[in-house]
């Protein structure tokens, strides 16, 4: 149930939006009737809002012409905290979610300044969340300011110019930002290196300034910087490299290990995994939990992990 209050907002709401209505329709859409509505616009002349009536019976009203309330003040961090918010409801996936974002977004875009805007419309344009990994530990930049500058240089495909540390090496370069992703606790950006002549991953927190660069870019074709970030992930080196046949089909190998757990290649005998594991205990383990049969290709090593976590079932079952 609607308070007054809010019902007198959404008066005002309403009358932004359709610039006038009759009174039966407004009342309607409010669910009150024409005495209360009455009162309503009472209200809002009170407190300054010039709104004109039409009397009789195709009467109706609207905003005096010209008026527009002052903009809303957000700081950028407030700004960008709305934003990724918002961002975040949309990327649960919930239907009922999706009409409330859409009105929540055209709302904040009326009454935002032009500068406030086009930073908001570019996070929703070119960042991704990664939401199984949000609750994982992780770092923060320092400030927003990498987050903000490069997603306004993602969506306006402008070159920027990189300080960048890793551990305790400093670097410049010019980079082509694709897309922002925060992903297991982090921030990243990921584009095209001009200094390493290839798409590379930035961690935000080690980006030490953002400066205008020379130069524009074009997007690949159907570019996923959250899908890359991920293959990188599964795919970087580590202590053990592992081949699994997988017996099942690629829809339901996806769905029982998360998206870092490899690289997952159909084939005609079943899902060839290929993995990478600093700890074969875990793989095992992991694999253990598949509802499908698997055979391991290689390591041995691995073979000899199954054997001791199916040994700890076993004694578990009583069986032994």
């Amino acid at each position: 149930m609607y308070h007054p209050t809010t019902r007198v907002l959404a008066v005002l709401e309403l009358l932004q939006t359709h610039g006038r209505l009759s009174g039966a329709e407004m009342a309607g859409r409010l669910g009150v009737d024409g005495r209360t509505l009455r009162r309503y616009i009472v209200m809002l002349e009170q407190i300054g809002i010039p709104i004109t009536t039409e009397r009789g019976r195709h009467g109706g009203y609207a905003l005096m012409p010209g008026f527009k309330l002052p903009p809303m003040m957000f700081t950028d961090d407030e700004a960008l905290a709305l934003s990724l918010g918002l961002l975040a409801a949309r990327s649960l996936g919930l239907a009922e979610a999706a009409p409330a974002v859409a009105s929540a977004q055209a709302k904040l875009g009326r009454i935002m300044p032009d500068g406030l805007r086009q930073r908001v419309d570019a996070i929703d344009a070119t960042v991704r969340l990664d939401l199984r990994s949000a609750t994982q530990p992780g770092g923060a930049a320092q400030d927003n300011t990498a987050l903000t500058a490069l997603s306004l240089a993602a969506k306006s495909r402008r070159r920027v110019h990189l300080r960048y540390r890793a551990g305790d090496t400093d670097s410049e370069r010019d980079v082509d930002t694709y897309g922002l992703v925060y992903y297991s606790g982090y921030w990243y950006a990921v584009g095209h290196c001009h200094l390493r002549g290839g798409i590379r991953t930035f961690r935000l927190d080690r980006v030490l300034e953002v400066a205008p660069a020379e130069g524009g870019f074009q997007l690949p074709p159907g570019f996923d910087a959250l899908a890359h970030l991920r293959q990188s992930v599964a795919t970087l080196p580590r202590r053990f490299a592992a081949r699994i046949l997988l017996k099942t089909d690629l829809a339901a190998a996806r769905r029982a290990f998360i998206d870092t757990f490899g690289l997952f290649e159909q084939t005609e005998d079943g899902v060839l995994l290929h993995n990478q594991s600093d700890e074969l205990g875990w793989l095992a383990r992991q694999l253990a939990a598949a509802p499908f049969e698997f055979t391991v290709l290689e390591p041995d090593s691995l073979r000899a992990e199954l054997r001791t976590v199916a040994e700890r079932l076993v004694r578990a079952a009583g069986l032994r």
